[in-house]
């Protein structure tokens, strides 16, 4: 018998599968916790990491920065814009994940627009 999948996961899937159309684009997936903020560049198609970046980094921890605000999130957004365009990539696809598009997520998403990426 099949488990259920959750509700974040239905949310989740369903926001994914309207990537498929977009050609094969690499997808900048963002996952957020109560006290970070993670994002990844993915290359679906090879099927491995390109960049990725997180409030947990020596470096930015070091800054004093926390992970938890918007803030924050805008320069892990314009730290993943970076290491991407470094790894030759500039149009992706951003994949929320089951989260809106409202508060640390569309912070993240400027942030990486600022940096350089497309989408």
């Amino acid at each position: 018998m099949k488990p259920h999948k959750t509700q974040r996961q239905r949310r989740a899937s369903r926001v994914r599968r309207t990537y498929v159309v977009h050609g094969g684009r690499p997808r900048l997936s963002v996952f957020r916790s109560q006290e970070h903020i993670y994002a990844q560049v993915i290359d679906d198609a090879r099927g491995h990491t390109v960049a990725s970046a997180s409030s947990l980094e020596k470096s930015y921890r070091d800054a004093g920065n926390k992970g938890s605000n918007k803030d924050a999130a805008a320069a892990i957004g314009k730290l993943i814009a970076e290491r991407a365009v470094a790894a030759g990539v500039t149009d992706v696809v951003f994949d929320r994940g089951a989260y809106l598009y409202h508060g640390r997520v569309k912070a993240l998403a400027d942030g990486a627009r600022e940096g350089g990426l497309n989408f």
